[in-house]
């Protein structure tokens, strides 16, 4: 079983920026692809962005392309999201999760183990 361990979370000014770090343990963590997650209060869970496990190709939703960027390091069992021109619309709880694929994915219906979140609130 895969455990997942977001950080990096807090407040912060719009315009600013934040790096999320997911830690995971377990056997199959460099095996699959690995997606970043948010939930807004009222709103649907919804992937951000994702990356699979060998080649390390992404996708981002297109509320975040060109400002996160997602990568990781499976040498540290590590996946980043690093998001930048952050505005109060990017508040939200930020999960990440392991799919069952090896290619990168946005649908929820492929991953199986999440990570207990990390809040983001942008702020003045």
């Amino acid at each position: 079983q895969v455990q997942l361990v977001e950080s990096g979370g807090g407040l912060v000014q719009p315009g600013g920026s934040l790096r999320l770090s997911c830690a995971a343990s377990g056997l199959s963590f460099s095996s699959n692809a690995i997606g970043w997650f948010r939930q807004a209060p009222g709103k649907e869970r919804e992937c951000v962005a994702a990356i699979s496990r060998t080649r390390g190709s992404t996708n981002e939703a297109d509320s975040v392309r060109g400002r996160f960027t997602i990568s990781r390091d499976n040498a540290k069992n590590t996946v980043y999201l690093q998001m930048k021109s952050l505005s109060p619309e990017d508040t939200a709880v930020y999960y990440c999760a392991e799919a069952i694929t090896t290619g990168q994915t946005m649908a929820p219906r492929w991953y199986r183990y999440w990570g207990q979140g990390t809040q983001v609130t942008v702020s003045s």
